[in-house]
């Protein structure tokens, strides 16, 4: 019994002595808690700014204009008269062509990696892919310039000039002079740029699936292409998505590569792929340095605001899409 409080004694001061061992590291929690919410809410806090300085600068542009600048075609800097119609053209033309070319390329380069390409070349090949990121998009852009635009002039738009010649419509989308430079030049150069970053998130997906589920596939005598079909492909779907929207938001963005190929001319004079057109990025990089206050600086930075809302509705639009597919996916399950 004479025992007892001296085990009592004991217990209090070891417990005294975890709970001084325990306050730094609660303290140290507290401080990472604060320090972690103090990061989403600066995020919030600068996409935030970022949206209020550009309503700020474009406001003159905005209170001229208003939405007839979405729909105007004119751009004079003399008359100080402003529309962004060819900019925001050229801008959903060229991404758009760059998605059509880049997509399919990209899941068939996926594909060979993953389920058909050697063990021996598949490290090297995905490697190479990968590096084609890592080039500055200034070089794309001269190697567009200078050597792809004169060989689609030279092989594609002259001969398919001839061959519809005449035509109706498709007359229309091959005319122009034939010099290399416009709308499909960019998109092909833009879908160029995009292929690694589709191709190494279809890849990374790809590698994800089961291999008890293709396993059992290819038991019950499915092709490959079933395989990836109905097995790879319902597995990987909202991966795929996420891959696909991060190549349009690299192909919106894109600056230097389409400023050197698409010809930046401010005017909308047909809807031929080879004339020469403009896009917002390629706008802002040629002329913002140049621009006085005023009027061409607020039209500016209104192009700047539209492209911002249009890389947000194009991120919405694909969160809806992959709650969507969640969404499926749990009521098959």
């Amino acid at each position: 019994m004479s025992s007892t409080p001296a085990v009592l004694a004991s217990f209090q001061a070891d417990s005294g002595m975890k709970s001084r061992i325990r306050a730094p590291g609660a303290w140290f929690d507290v401080v990472f808690g604060w320090l972690a919410q103090a990061s989403a809410w600066l995020t919030l806090a600068l996409l935030a700014a970022i949206l209020g300085s550009l309503v700020v600068g474009a406001w003159p542009a905005i209170h001229e204009y208003g939405l007839g600048f979405l729909t105007s075609s004119v751009w004079d800097p003399v008359q100080e008269k402003f529309g962004g119609l060819v900019m925001i053209y050229g801008t959903l033309a060229t991404s758009a062509i760059a998605l059509l070319i880049a997509v399919p390329v990209s899941f068939g380069i996926a594909l060979f990696l993953t389920e058909m390409c050697p063990a021996w070349l598949k490290r090297p090949l995905g490697t190479a892919i990968e590096l084609l990121a890592a080039v500055p998009s200034i070089v794309y852009g001269m190697w567009g310039l200078l050597v792809f635009g004169p060989i689609l002039a030279t092989w594609v738009q002259q001969p398919l000039q001839k061959l519809l010649h005449g035509v109706p419509y498709l007359g229309a989308l091959v005319s122009g002079p034939p010099v290399g430079i416009g709308i499909l030049s960019a998109g092909i150069i833009l879908a160029i740029m995009i292929i690694p970053f589709i191709a190494s998130v279809m890849r990374d997906v790809f590698e994800v699936t089961p291999p008890m589920l293709k396993e059992s596939a290819y038991g019950l005598g499915s092709t490959t292409w079933e395989v990836v079909y109905q097995v790879v492909l319902p597995y990987t779907k909202t991966g795929v998505v996420g891959g696909i929207m991060l190549g349009l938001g690299r192909a919106l963005g894109e600056t230097m590569a389409v400023t050197f190929v698409i010809g930046n001319m401010n005017q909308l004079n047909t809807l031929s792929l080879f004339d020469a057109a403009n896009s917002i990025t390629s706008a802002l990089a040629n002329e913002f340095a140049e621009a006085g206050a005023g009027l061409h600086q607020a039209a500016l930075i209104y192009l700047g605001l539209v492209l911002f809302f249009i890389t947000f509705v194009v991120l919405s639009f694909s969160k809806l899409l992959l709650a969507q597919l969640k969404k499926r996916e749990g009521e098959k399950s």
